[in-house]
């Protein structure tokens, strides 16, 4: 599965709060810091930019995903499940 290219450090940090158990720590400019004490104390700092790079984004999921023990994939796959749930609106 690709890294998806368009996702916003927002919407990351959605994920991260909403299903791996992160919560914010703190705000700094454009920068947020996530903590998070399962199964041990680790933290991240996910830049709150309109798209991530691709390879700050390959970061914070390597990260998450060493951090939880699961494949690299597992961390954005949340992002197809919920994109999925929510029905698409016609433009006219």
């Amino acid at each position: 599965m690709k890294i998806p290219r368009d996702m916003s450090g927002g919407e990351m940090v959605k994920i991260l709060c909403r299903n791996w158990g992160y919560g914010v720590v703190n705000r700094v400019g454009s920068h947020v810091v996530l903590q998070t004490e399962t199964p041990g104390h680790h933290r991240i700092v996910v830049p709150d930019h309109s798209v991530l790079k691709i390879g700050t984004l390959h970061g914070i999921l390597r990260a998450v995903a060493v951090h939880k023990c699961v494949p690299r994939e597992a961390v954005f796959s949340e992002r197809e499940n919920t994109a999925s749930a929510t029905p698409n609106k016609v433009k006219q």
